[in-house]
């Protein structure tokens, strides 16, 4: 399966840098692929490193302006014009989609497949990956536009949210009928 990673360029503590790896390491021992934003710095490079460490392959997709961070050595790497075509590329090179820890770019990222899905221009299966209770504030704000009719359909239609990694990748693998 190809996995779409969306995820913080930044050097993380161990709190998030730990669940990252372990993400990888599953990822790679299951033969997928990472499908991810190609940057060699912070938790990106975490994570690729350990899905190539684990025998998982690489597809990058970055962009024009990061192109000095890309890493080198990747199976599949792409260098979009801007951030709009990125986010396109990396959707459709992948199977499915988890969002792990980030900032504004992840959110965007998030919230681009969301509405994807919300419209049903996509059935690929997306889930948030909520380490250390990061994204607790968004899941109770999703939560409530669920409760509240802003999604026209339910919260649970549109994103797995996993405490863990193993958990995460099990409702993938599920998800896509890998055994």
């Amino acid at each position: 399966m190809r996995i779409c990673v969306f995820l913080s360029a930044a050097d993380l503590d161990d709190r998030y840098t730990g669940p990252a790896r372990e993400f990888a390491e599953l990822l790679g021992k299951g033969g997928h692929t990472l499908v991810w934003g190609g940057s060699d710095v912070g938790l990106m490079k975490v994570v690729a490193d350990g899905v190539q460490q684990a025998g998982g392959r690489l597809c990058g997709v970055s962009v024009e302006f990061l192109s000095a961070r890309v890493r080198p050595g990747v199976d599949d790497m792409v260098v979009a014009k801007d951030l709009a075509e990125r986010k396109r590329l990396l959707l459709e090179k992948a199977d499915a989609v988890v969002i792990m820890v980030g900032g504004t770019g992840t959110l965007d990222e998030a919230t681009e497949i969301l509405e994807l899905k919300k419209h049903g221009h996509t059935d690929k299966p997306v889930v948030l990956l909520n380490t250390a209770g990061f994204y607790d504030g968004l899941k109770e704000q999703f939560r409530r536009m669920d409760e509240e009719g802003f999604l026209p359909r339910p919260l649970t239609d549109l994103v797995f949210f996993a405490e863990e990694p193993v958990g995460a990748l099990a409702y993938l693998e599920e998800s896509q009928g890998v055994v």
